[in-house]
């Protein structure tokens, strides 16, 4: 059975939602008969602070986990592949099947209230018994999910990987000006891109750019940083370190959906988050915290904090007719 354009267009729409680094949305959507393919959308990449563009197939798996339960909603069986290639970029095939008795998924209701939060968190410790089971729903042999409580010896060694990782990027030029070419510094520039890091996500007031630029660059600096990161840090509950066995665009997207059904989960428990992945961007760092006896096996390929907090304003999204077209084939 074809699939329906508005179906499709269902989908995606729900697909975008998904983090990404920097707020860059770097996808593409292509409507076939039977499938949808996604692929990176290289104008839109880190090259600086994610050069081998693991961050970025991370997100397009976050985005084919929303589209899988998307599809759940309209009665759409999914199946996932990822067609990794040596001649260009690889891309996600997602198969669909019509199944009138599919239910909809319970977390498909959450895609409208996750969010990443990087504010101040009010200190309170999420229970074990809330994380513990959403952590084993999320992990596998080959994608360990760990957590540790502020307070413990592995979350200070964390937080000082952390630390140190901060002061690595802020002392990089060329990290400081990719990072601020994806600041959106007010309202109007905001809702004119529709991506970014908007200054409301930052918490931040709506300035002028002649203005806030040079604020903001002024804070790019590892004291200031390492500070504001100190606080965020003692005000969380848990740090979480997602991993994986390899490092393929394959494992990178697994890795991403299992990070959107562990997202979800603590948005549906109450739960914020928000991402602290500077010792998985910074290379020697990484082999580092790899090394360490608590971290467990394979390689860190993200790092969050956890904990309650009010939400922030949402992040933008581009329009979906700009990411999303029908194709043949």
């Amino acid at each position: 059975m074809p699939i329906p354009y508005p179906d499709g267009l269902f989908m995606v729409e729900h697909a975008i939602r998904a983090p990404s680094g920097h707020n860059t949305q770097p996808w593409l959507f292509h409507l076939g008969a039977d499938h949808i393919t996604i692929t990176p959308d290289l104008r839109r990449r880190l090259p600086v602070v994610d050069g081998d563009d693991r961050e970025l197939f991370i997100s397009l798996g976050c985005a084919v986990e929303n589209l899988c339960l998307a599809a759940a909603a309209r009665h759409w069986r999914t199946q996932v592949q990822v067609q990794e290639s040596d001649a260009g970029p690889s891309r996600i095939r997602v198969d669909l099947t019509a199944n009138a008795t599919l239910a909809p998924p319970p977390l498909f209701d959450v895609l409208a209230r996750s969010q990443t939060n990087r504010a101040m968190y009010d200190g309170r410790r999420v229970p074990t018994a809330t994380l513990t089971p959403l952590l084993a729903a999320c992990a596998s042999p080959a994608l360990p999910v760990q957590a540790w409580p502020r307070g413990s010896a592995e979350f200070e060694r964390l937080a000082q990987y952390i630390l140190e990782g901060n002061t690595c990027q802020m002392r990089d030029a060329a990290f400081k000006r990719e990072l601020l070419s994806w600041i959106r510094f007010n309202r109007q520039q905001a809702e004119q891109r529709r991506d970014g890091i908007s200054h409301a996500a930052l918490g931040a007031p709506s300035l002028p750019a002649w203005l806030a630029r040079p604020i903001v660059r002024r804070a790019l600096n590892p004291s200031t940083q390492n500070r504001g990161e100190r606080r965020k840090l003692d005000s969380s509950s848990h740090l979480v370190l997602l991993g994986s066995l390899h490092d393929t665009p394959g494992a990178w997207v697994d890795v991403g959906r299992a990070l959107q059904r562990l997202l979800l989960m603590l948005t549906q428990a109450g739960v914020a988050h928000a991402f602290c992945n500077q010792p998985c961007e910074v290379a020697p760092l990484r082999q580092r915290l790899r090394a360490e006896p608590f971290a467990g096996p394979g390689l860190p390929q993200l790092l969050l904090r956890i904990g309650y907090a009010r939400p922030l304003p949402f992040s933008l999204r581009r329009p979906v007719q700009e990411v999303f077209e029908q194709a043949s084939g």
